[in-house]
């Protein structure tokens, strides 16, 4: 099964009050297993960069100024993504800034079915818990250490990790299943063991020999805590 994980990172909040989508970052993984594809781009919003926003991923809007537009790269996502289901962590924004910037260029959106959103995952797994990506990396040991802005092809690449933690490990027979609640697709377990050949249960009870053995040995103790 492939599977994209992505991650954005844009000039604010809401692209409705005129934000927009300056880099992105997916990372392709067949059967939870990283492929070694990627897609990452930078792109010229077309306007100034907020000192919040800034402070967050470090791309001021001075070296966003010679970076394509996204209409400009949009084939390119669109072939990379194809039509497979897309993971990220609050997943809602991603997909927010994602069909915002794709409608403005004539493009369709992406269908919120194809949604997974990990944030959700680690709600149901760990209720009560810390759930941004940091936590979970700590909480799942995965090294972090290079993280010192936030990057979308560097959070995917967390992001994937995280995911296969998430969804159960690397085990084999766990698949994706769809929940058409509204709060995006999770994870069912199918488990689908090999077959092998019928062995007969083995015997647990003691033979008469090694009742016999057995106690021989307990004789043997001088004066043992049991028998005063």
């Amino acid at each position: 099964m492939r599977e994209i994980i992505f991650d954005t990172e844009t000039t604010g909040l809401d692209p409705l009050t005129g934000d927009r989508l300056v880099e992105i970052g997916c990372i392709e993984m067949v059967n939870r297993v990283a492929t070694g594809r990627t897609f990452h781009e930078y792109f010229n919003p077309q306007r100034d960069m907020p000192v919040e926003a800034e402070r967050v991923h470090g791309l001021s809007a001075a070296f966003l100024s010679d970076k394509p537009l996204f209409a400009e790269r949009v084939h390119d996502l669109l072939e990379f993504i194809g039509e497979d289901p897309l993971v990220a962590h609050n997943a809602q924004f991603d997909f927010g800034f994602l069909n915002f910037e794709l409608t403005q260029c004539g493009h369709g959106e992406v269908h919120v079915e194809r949604m997974v959103d990990t944030l959700v995952l680690a709600r149901r797994r760990h209720p009560g818990a810390k759930h941004s990506l940091d936590a979970l990396c700590t909480r799942y040991g995965i090294d972090r250490s290079h993280r010192t802005l936030h990057g979308a092809l560097l959070d995917a690449e967390l992001l994937a990790q995280v995911y296969v933690e998430l969804t159960g490990g690397r085990q084999i027979g766990l698949q994706l299943a769809v929940d058409n609640t509204g709060e995006g697709t999770v994870t069912a377990t199918r488990f689908a063991p090999k077959l092998g050949e019928y062995r007969a249960p083995r015997p647990h009870q003691p033979s008469d020999e090694e009742i016999a053995r057995h106690k021989a040995f307990l004789e043997s103790f001088e004066s043992p805590l049991w028998t005063s």
